[in-house]
Order: structure tokens, then C-alpha cells, then sequence
């Protein structure tokens, strides 16, 4: 599929697609009761399809409500994002690859838009219009949980505990970058 600028979408009328919608719902995956965060343990209840968001232990849904909160919780990262993130021209399925890493990472997370910090590479790259670099860049969000040593990263080849995270990050940037993850 060929990148063109003419291609690309303003971002206030980007919304994440259909397809961007599923493949959150295929990675997070779907559990009827609420159990500990991965990362965060039980400080974190979540359900369903990774809400988390007012979920208590004991908590149970189902697949339709279940559905019906993560297009509400992506919706809801996706206004965030669009307050965050420079307001350049996207393709759907950069917006798509952004909006399921906010999704898994946190918003505040991909934006990190402070004094002592300023934007993160990821935005800093989309304002440069950097599309390729910002696509890259999402291989930079590859740990769950603390780094203490270089093998605690999702990405190094030591790390058993984590590796499906380097994995949705490849096929985060593979979308971001018009190919099939």
C-alpha cells in the first residue's frame, strides 16, 4: 500500500477502525471475571477486554458489555490522544497502531508531556512529521513493570516473562507502518 501525504487523515476526524477495535479485542483477550492486572496485581482489577477503570475483585461481565467498554475506554484514550499528540495528518491505520498502544500502555504513558521531560519520541516524531520514526517508536514502549537490568525488557532475548508485549509491539508497528502485523 502506497504512503502518499494526500492520503493521510487531519486528526480531529480520525477514529479508530473497525479493525483496530478487533485487534485490541484479540490481544487483550476476554475474561468474564475480574483478575489481578499482569503487571500490577490486584491494585488493578481488570475485565473483559482489559478495562480496568471502576473494576472491583468479583466483578463479572459479559462478552457484549465487555465489547461495549473497550469501545467506550478506546474512545476515551482516543480524545486524550488527540489532546496530547501534535495534530498532524494520519493514515487510519497509524492512528489505529497509536490508539491500541495508549490502549495497552496508558495515554499518559505514550504522551510522557511534561516540563522535565517534554513529549515523548513519539510525539516529538510526529511533529517533525517523522511518520517512519514515530512508527518506530513504539518498540521503545517494550517493558511491563520496572527495568532494573537489560534483560528486564520485553525486548531482550533473556526475557521469558514478558515476551508477548515485544510481540504486540512488532505488530503495532508493522500496522503503524501500512503492513499487516
Amino acid at each position: 500500500m502506497a504512503l502518499t501525504p494526500t492520503s493521510r487523515i487531519g486528526l480531529a476526524a480520525l477514529a479508530l477502525s473497525a479493525t483496530g477495535l478487533v485487534y485490541i479485542a484479540q490481544r487483550e483477550g476476554y475474561r468474564a471475571d475480574a483478575y489481578p492486572d499482569p503487571v500490577h496485581g490486584a491494585a488493578v482489577p481488570t475485565i473483559g477486554y482489559g478495562s480496568t477503570g471502576g473494576v472491583k475483585m468479583g466483578d463479572k461481565t459479559t462478552p457484549d458489555r465487555a465489547l461495549l467498554r473497550l469501545a467506550a475506554d478506546a474512545r476515551a484514550a482516543e480524545v486524550a490522544l488527540k489532546r496530547c499528540l501534535p495534530a498532524v495528518p494520519l493514515h487510519p491505520w497509524e492512528w489505529d497502531a497509536f490508539v491500541g498502544l495508549a490502549y495497552n500502555t496508558g495515554v499518559t504513558t505514550v504522551c510522557k508531556n511534561n516540563a522535565r521531560t517534554g513529549p515523548s519520541t513519539l510525539a516529538a516524531r510526529l511533529a517533525a512529521q517523522d511518520y517512519a520514526g514515530a512508527c518506530n517508536a513504539i518498540l521503545l514502549y517494550d517493558r511491563a513493570g520496572p527495568v532494573n537490568k537489560p534483560s528486564d525488557r520485553c525486548s531482550h532475548p533473556d526475557n521469558r516473562t514478558c515476551r508477548g508485549v515485544w510481540k504486540d509491539r512488532l505488530a503495532l508497528q508493522a500496522m503503524c507502518l501500512g503492513q499487516r502485523p
